[in-house]
């Protein structure tokens, strides 16, 4: 996790809030992964990314969603999906103002589930 000022630096909670929405907006949109969340409450979900994105900034939660391997192991991803996903992620961060380093932290907490979200 980082520490409590890139998740200052970024903007606190209004900001992952929209970073958040807007990255669902993208996800949703890209057919190669939008079956994913075809029966997913979304408003919780949200609520969950919002959550998960800044405890890995450093926020002031901690992430209490399910174990990342128990959560995405029925679902079947594939390193493609996880890399749309991603690259999604990074778009969303960039275009609401987050810098580049800012963006590379939060991408290498984000790379380092890979593994358990693809269920490797």
């Amino acid at each position: 996790m980082q520490d409590q000022s890139l998740y200052s630096e970024i903007g606190g909670h209004e900001a992952v809030d929209a970073v958040v929405s807007d990255f669902y907006d993208r996800v949703l949109a890209d057919e190669s992964v939008a079956h994913y969340f075809d029966d997913t409450d979304m408003a919780k979900q949200h609520a969950h990314q919002v959550q998960f994105i800044s405890a890995v900034a450093g926020g002031p939660v901690e992430y209490d969603g399910e174990d990342m391997r128990e959560a995405h192991a029925h679902l079947g991803l594939t390193g493609d999906d996880f890399d749309a996903i991603a690259n999604h992620l990074e778009v969303a961060l960039r275009d609401n103002g987050v810098s580049e380093s800012n963006r590379a932290a939060i991408l290498e907490e984000v790379e380092a589930l890979r593994a358990p979200i693809l269920n490797q």
